[in-house]
């Protein structure tokens, strides 16, 4: 869901092109699906990992990887991540090789494992590889990459429940640290991005201690963290006000350092399963808002507060100066897309 800046620039020439057609479909439906880009070779990708079929079952989770070729506007099928299928993964890009991280298996019995694995693709050389475990196994969580080095994932769903932990991957030393933890309340299925020195964030679930209020409740709460230059485990962690609109699970998020912003689209305010039905039975639909905030100036911005087939269930958020890539999702009714929209940065 970050990016280098020289991939935000060679990337917006491409989608700004292909933004005068339709951009091309995924090959199947999916949703909850990790995305991110990457630049190599003279190549503009985007890809989308795992996620869940049209069907929406426990079984329906898939394993495929797929790459849009910007300049040639077609998707084709890359070799699956090692092991099994999952949910609630994230991905993001580390110079030109991608990482994909943690995220959950869900079982007949509704239980979920929970997986610590980080997968790291080679577009170049065609293959995945293992990288050290996540200390503490979560999915649903925030990443996001600081100096095309550092991967920072924040908070997200562990094995014992809503984590606020900041965990750090140095990809040079190859080894996991632990970062300063965000003082409020854990959440999962938030969304954010990282941006400069700049980690910002937005909702999700949290624990409910209501009695007759389902177990798990939206957050308003948005966050930002400030990475120290001189030691990137230290952040200073500050709260923002609430966004426009309500509090959401599962927008998509992602950052642009050009536009010095974090833009959201989409999610849901019902907390809800795989299926798309909340945990309190109401079936779950998605926002049609969309929104940033200006990291220059400190202070949100509405873009659009009537999105034409608005999405939820997201994991990423492609930005360019051409727009917002949105791939896949979950859109009205709970039916799972195939498609790739571009939306506008600004307002009408």
């Amino acid at each position: 869901m970050t990016k280098t800046p020289v991939l935000l620039l060679i990337l917006a020439t491409a989608v700004a092109s292909a933004a005068q057609e339709e951009l091309p479909s995924l090959p199947v439906p999916v949703t909850n699906n990790a995305v991110t880009a990457v630049h190599v070779e003279k190549q503009d990708l985007v890809y989308s990992f795992m996620g869940l079929g049209e069907q929406k079952k426990w079984d329906s989770v898939l394993n495929d990887s797929y790459a849009l070729n910007l300049r040639y506007g077609k998707w084709t099928t890359v070799r699956s991540a090692p092991g099994t299928g999952r949910l609630g993964a994230v991905a993001v890009t580390v110079g030109d090789e991608v990482f994909l991280l943690g995220g959950f298996v869900p079982d007949r019995t509704g239980l979920q494992a929970i997986l610590s694995d980080v997968a790291v693709y080679d577009p170049i050389g065609l293959r995945w590889y293992r990288a050290p475990d996540l200390p503490e196994p979560v999915r649903d969580t925030v990443a996001g990459v600081y100096r095309d080095r550092y991967i920072y994932i924040v908070g997200g769903f562990a094995r014992s429940g809503p984590t606020n932990e900041v965990q750090l991957y140095d990809n040079q030393e190859k080894k996991w640290m632990k970062a300063t933890p965000y003082p409020g309340s854990a959440v999962f299925g938030h969304a954010g991005s990282l941006v400069g020195n700049t980690i910002l964030f937005v909702d999700g679930a949290k624990t409910s201690n209501v009695p007759k209020e389902p177990h798990f409740v939206a957050s308003d709460d948005c966050w930002i963290g400030r990475i120290d230059r001189h030691d990137p485990k230290k952040i200073t962690w500050s709260k923002v006000p609430p966004h426009p609109g309500t509090a959401r699970y599962r927008i998509a998020a992602g950052g642009s350092e050009k536009d010095e912003r974090v833009y959201f689209a989409g999610g849901s305010a019902e907390i809800y399963d795989y299926s798309g039905i909340g945990i309190d039975k109401t079936p779950a639909e998605p926002s049609p808002v969309v929104f940033a905030y200006n990291l220059r100036r400190n202070s949100w911005e509405t873009i659009d507060t009537n999105l034409a087939n608005p999405t939820m269930d997201h994991h990423g958020m492609i930005v360019t100066s051409g727009g917002l890539l949105i791939v896949g999702g979950m859109g009205k009714g709970q039916q799972v897309e195939k498609s790739v929209r571009l939306l506008p940065k600004s307002s009408k």
